[in-house]
C-alpha cells in the first residue's frame, strides 16, 4: 500500500503538471456541456418557406398566416408560380414550397374537399421530414378548424363522442434538453476517463520512464491502480461540475438518488478506464493510441444513441450497442435524470458494466509484460 501511495502521488503530480490536460479536464467540459445542447437540437424552427398561392382569397390567406405564425415556418418567398418558387429551393433560399391551388376556397365550400402542394428540399432528409410532418400538421389543425366552424353541435348530441386527455411522463415541458444534457454529461465523462488513460502508459514509453518501472519491485497490479485512481477521481469531479452546470444552466437536476448515478459512474469509470489502459499497452506512442482513441470513440458515440434512438438503427447496429458500454451509460443517465430510476431498475446495467469491468481490467493486467 505504501508503494501505491507514492505512485499515485507520481501520477497526480504529473497530471497537474501539465497544464493541457488541466485545460482539457476542466474547461473543455463546462464549454462543451453548455454549447453542445444549444446545437445537438432536436426541434426545428425558422424553416424557410416559398408560398404560391394561386386562389388570393380569405381561406388562403388563413392557411398561409397559420404557417407563419406556428412558430416553425419563416416566410421568405412570395412566388407567383411553381417555377419560381422552385428555383428558390436551387438557390437554397427555401427549404419548402407550399402552393395553393386555383379554386382553394371554392373547393372547400363547394366540394368539401381541395388539395394542396407540398414540395420539399430534401438534401437533408431530416430536415425535409420534419418539414413536411410540421407542414402536414399544421394543415390537419387548419381543416378541423374548418368543420368545427362549419358543423353547428346539437346541444343534445345522439353521436359518441371521445374526450382524449394526454399527458407527458418524465418530460411534460417536452424540453428537447431534459434528454440531450444527460447524453452529453455521460458523453464528457467517457472522455475524460477514456482518452487520457489511453494516452498515460504510452506517455511512460516515449520519455522512457516505464523502463525503470519494469525493473523496479513495483507489483503489476499496484502499477494498473496508479495508472486508473487518477483519472477515475477526476472522472467523478467532471460529473459532479456536469451536475452542478446542469442545474445552473438548464435547471436539470435528476430526479433519482446521485448515489445510485455516482454508483454507476463510478463502475463505468472503472469499465472504460480499464479498456483505455489496455489500448495504451498496446500502442508504442501517443499518436496511435490517439488514432485508436478516436476511432473506438466514433463508434461508442454513433452507436451510443445520444443523437439518434437506437431502435431507430438498423438491426446490425442495435447488435453492436450490445457491446458498447457507452450505450449503456447514457441510458442509466437518462433513466436517472428523467424517470428518477432506483438502483433496482438499473440493474441490468449494472451488472453489465460490471462484466465490462472486470474483462477490460482483466485483460489490462494480464497483457501488461512486467520484467520483475
Amino acid at each position: 500500500m505504501r508503494t501505491l501511495k507514492f505512485l499515485l502521488r507520481k501520477e497526480f503530480l504529473q497530471i497537474f503538471r501539465d497544464k493541457l490536460i488541466l485545460r482539457m479536464i476542466f474547461a473543455l467540459p463546462v464549454v462543451q456541456l453548455i454549447l453542445l445542447p444549444y446545437a445537438a437540437t432536436y426541434e426545428m424552427k425558422n424553416i424557410t418557406l416559398s408560398v404560391v398561392d394561386n386562389d388570393h382569397s380569405e381561406y388562403s390567406r388563413k392557411l398561409i398566416n397559420n404557417f407563419t405564425s406556428s412558430g416553425y415556418f419563416k416566410l421568405v418567398d412570395y412566388s407567383k408560380t411553381y417555377s419560381d418558387a422552385l428555383d428558390q429551393v436551387e438557390k437554397d433560399k427555401a427549404d419548402l414550397i407550399v402552393e395553393i391551388p386555383e379554386g382553394f376556397e371554392r373547393d372547400l365550400i363547394r366540394e368539401d374537399e381541395t388539395k394542396v402542394l407540398i414540395a420539399a428540399n430534401a438534401i437533408s432528409g431530416q430536415t425535409a421530414g420534419l418539414a413536411v410532418a410540421y407542414a402536414n400538421t399544421i394543415i390537419r389543425d387548419y381543416n378541423i378548424e374548418l368543420r368545427i366552424q362549419w358543423i353547428q353541435q346539437p346541444r343534445l348530441n345522439a353521436i359518441p363522442v371521445i374526450d382524449i386527455t394526454s399527458s407527458n411522463w418524465f418530460n411534460p415541458q417536452m424540453n428537447y434538453k431534459m434528454f440531450i444534457v444527460p447524453g452529453v454529461l455521460a458523453l464528457l465523462v467517457t472522455l475524460v476517463g477514456f482518452l487520457m488513460s489511453s494516452l498515460n502508459i504510452v506517455k511512460e514509453k516515449e520519455i522512457g520512464t516505464i523502463e525503470q518501472l519494469n525493473v523496479s519491485p513495483i507489483k503489476k497490479y499496484e502499477f494498473i491502480l496508479s495508472k486508473l485512481i487518477p483519472f477515475w477521481v477526476l472522472g467523478l469531479f467532471v460529473m459532479t461540475v456536469g451536475f452542478f452546470i446542469s442545474f445552473i444552466v438548464y435547471g436539470i437536476y435528476p430526479a433519482g438518488s446521485f448515489w445510485v448515478g455516482y454508483l454507476f459512474a463510478g463502475i463505468y469509470l472503472i469499465a472504460l478506464l480499464g479498456f483505455g489502459l489496455l489500448t495504451s499497452v498496446y500502442a508504442d506512442t501517443q499518436q496511435q493510441a490517439m488514432f485508436i482513441s478516436y476511432f473506438f470513440m466514433l463508434i461508442f458515440i454513433l452507436l451510443g444513441g445520444l443523437f439518434s434512438p437506437i431502435e431507430n438503427m438498423p438491426d446490425w447496429a442495435q447488435y453492436l450497442t450490445y457491446i458498447n458500454p457507452v450505450s449503456y451509460f447514457i441510458e442509466a443517465m437518462r433513466m436517472l435524470v428523467l424517470k428518477g430510476s432506483s438502483f433496482w431498475d438499473l440493474r441490468y446495467h449494472f451488472l453489465i458494466v460490471i462484466v465490462f469491468a472486470i474483462v477490460f481490467n482483466g485483460l489490462a493486467i494480464f497483457k501488461y509484460k512486467k520484467t520483475v
